[in-house]
């Protein structure tokens, strides 16, 4: 399998950009987007000034627990930045999705609990909700983050959707909201609370 058969394989369609979305983002947006690839890794990732977004991270099952997504982790850390990423709301009977969860804890991100993220997939026509996640070495602010999520969103997910899909996603103001008085329950907590649940 090529590398978009891999994440199309792996994420589920709501989430997924078309291919031709994500080679005019290489190919048009070079010195922003960028594949990491290996047999045993697709990393797909934007680059700003003060932020690293990460689009989508898959690693082979049958090397799951080498190290490899703690290695290319500790890659972007090294440069510096913030690093947002979007997940979906954990369900307990995925375990891919509470694996994922459990990973990203580990690598000391955060939830963004004061974040609303809510988009309508342009494959599914379906509201998508998703939770932003975090890893800050200057200990950055929920609103810092926000305003980065919209620079992303309006640079990457958006980026000449009339033209690929032939409509436009919603803008920015309609999908993403900050509330600091509105907090989420924070997600990454209440994995740790299960994993301690299951293992009594």
């Amino acid at each position: 399998m090529n590398w978009y058969e891999k994440l199309n394989d792996y994420f589920p369609v709501e989430e997924m950009k078309s291919k031709q979305h994500m080679e005019l983002l290489l190919a048009e947006k070079s010195d922003v987007y960028f594949k990491d690839e290996s047999p045993k890794h697709v990393l797909m990732y934007a680059e700003f000034d003060t932020f690293i977004f990460i689009d989508y991270l898959w690693v082979s099952a049958n090397t799951r627990g080498q190290g490899i997504g703690h290695q290319l982790m500790d890659k972007l850390k090294e440069k510096g930045k913030a690093i947002i990423l979007e997940v979906e709301p954990v369900k307990y009977e995925d375990t891919d999705s509470k694996k994922r969860l459990k990973f990203y804890s580990r690598e000391g991100f955060h939830h963004a609990t004061s974040i609303g993220y809510n988009r309508k997939s342009l494959a599914t026509d379906e509201e998508t909700p998703m939770e932003i996640l975090y890893w800050s070495p200057e200990n950055d602010s929920e609103e810092v983050i926000y305003s980065q999520m919209k620079k992303m969103y309006e640079d990457i997910h958006t980026y000449k959707d009339k033209e690929i899909y032939g409509k436009k996603y919603q803008p920015s103001e309609e999908v993403l909201h900050y509330n600091e008085d509105k907090k989420a329950d924070n997600l990454l907590a209440g994995v740790e609370e299960k994993e301690t649940e299951d293992n009594k």
